[in-house]
């Protein structure tokens, strides 16, 4: 156990200098990315300065890049509006796992099963808190789309193009509706498509209001039409969908809380239960039951997961 002590602790204070110097680098290092290439070239002394500051972030994140998942991390990180590389998001996700294990570790009575437990938990910390920040952005994002659409109806038909109403909504209204229009807007100024545009807003904010206004934008300039009468109808759809989903929200919450009670709550105990009474738990993994404690352990964690599935499905009512 002096072994794993020494090798998680080490690990620990490696991956933390990693991750503070990755994250310190990084708003620095996307700025440079995305603007280099229209920028005059840098002094040699400028660029050995850098060179050796920057090596060990840019080799972690074209490591992640150039692998299958690397892709996918960065569309999560897009949509979580997490102002981070997929490379450091590993680097933080190594973190939390050996973190975690450490912790319990420490805390559980320097034991094998602790660390396993705790590795555990910090494999799922850095995956919840994305989801989650996906799920509050873009919650935030539909309840302001149907201002946002009122604010571009009244731009065009006070003459506005569809750019500068587009514009327009980057400087009146609140985040995150004007950090993703801005975004629009400036690669439309750099020359890439509208089409386009809307295209990489969609995959940052997968809404399916906002790919029914999308549609109707393209469709616009294909074919003409009144875009300010079309986007006026869709409008009022789209507040009424708010309040629909508003009132069944607040029909839901009472069986969403009571099944995320009924789903944490035998794990908060078996938690409980180890700090306070060990050997009551240590029962389920006594060599002379065999495997009987790990079955039964396995079932009711698969009850578990099956029952909030259920009740999580019959909560989620789509309007």
């Amino acid at each position: 156990m002096a072994t794993f002590f020494l090798i998680g602790g080490g690990l620990i204070v490696i991956l933390l200098i990693v991750g503070v110097f990755v994250s310190a680098t990084s708003e620095r290092a996307l700025v440079e990315e995305r603007l280099g290439k229209y920028l005059e070239e840098e002094t040699p002394t400028k660029k050995g300065r850098e060179s050796g500051t920057s090596a060990l972030s840019e080799w972690v994140n074209k490591s992640v890049e150039k692998s299958s998942l690397g892709e996918k991390m960065a569309r999560d990180l897009a949509r979580a509006d997490l102002k981070i590389k997929p490379g450091e998001y590993v680097s933080l996700f190594v973190i939390s796992i050996i973190g975690c294990a450490f912790v319990a570790w420490i805390i559980g009575g320097r034991d094998l099963i602790s660390p396993i437990i705790g590795a555990v938990i910090g494999f799922f910390l850095p995956r919840m808190y994305i989801r989650r920040q996906q799920s509050k952005r873009l919650i935030r994002f539909n309840e302001q789309l149907a201002d946002m659409l009122n604010l571009m109806v009244n731009g065009l038909r006070a003459g506005y193009s569809t750019m500068q109403a587009m514009e327009a909504i980057s400087k009146e209204l609140p985040p995150p509706i004007c950090d993703e229009f801005r975004r629009v807007v400036q690669e439309m100024q750099i020359g890439i498509p509208m089409e386009r545009a809307l295209t990489n807003l969609l995959r940052r904010i997968p809404s399916e209001d906002l790919d029914f206004v999308i549609t109707a934008i393209n469709v616009q300039r294909e074919v003409g039409g009144n875009l300010a009468e079309i986007l006026d109808v869709i409008t009022y759809t789209i507040r009424e969908r708010v309040r629909i989903k508003g009132e069944i929200r607040v029909l839901t919450a009472q069986v969403m809380v009571s099944g995320k009670i009924l789903a944490f709550m035998p794990v908060a105990l078996i938690g409980v239960l180890w700090f306070i009474n060990k050997e009551y738990i240590m029962e389920f993994f006594n060599p002379e039951r065999g495997i009987c404690g790990y079955i039964a352990l396995g079932a009711a964690g698969l009850l578990i997961i099956v029952g909030y599935f259920i009740m999580t499905r019959i909560a989620n009512i789509e309007v």
